[in-house]
């Protein structure tokens, strides 16, 4: 059968954001080419609006090149006025071609981690 992939999901704040945010599944088990959709959940816990960017990570990072974005909070500022709770999502698919690559046959778990920053204009 195809080989199936656990995509574990890790959230992080940088100091002085003050957001909660969190992945809302831990993990999604896929198959390569398949079309994913997940969602993050992030709540302004401050009395004043907050821009938020994120910055987007893959381990291991030889997996990161087969890691495609079709659409992601990420791609774009996020402003969240006070005590606002919002679902982000993120849809992606792993390319068929991980399956392929010698250097990924011990891979079976792939760990995608956003971390956002407070944005300063």
């Amino acid at each position: 059968g195809k080989k199936k992939i656990i995509v574990r999901f890790d959230a992080n704040t940088s100091p002085g954001l003050e957001w909660k945010f969190i992945p809302k599944q831990a993990q999604v088990e896929v198959i390569p080419g398949e079309n994913v959709l997940v969602f993050y959940y992030a709540e302004n816990l401050s009395h004043k609006d907050i821009i938020g960017t994120a910055v987007f990570n893959v381990t291991p990072l030889k997996a990161g090149q087969y890691f495609n974005k079709i659409y992601c909070f990420c791609f774009e500022e996020q402003v969240l006025s006070p005590q606002q709770r919002v679902e982000m999502p993120v849809q992606f698919f792993i390319d068929p071609d991980f399956a392929k690559d010698p250097d990924l046959k011990d891979v079976n778990t792939i760990t995608l981690s956003y971390t956002f920053f407070k944005y300063n204009k």
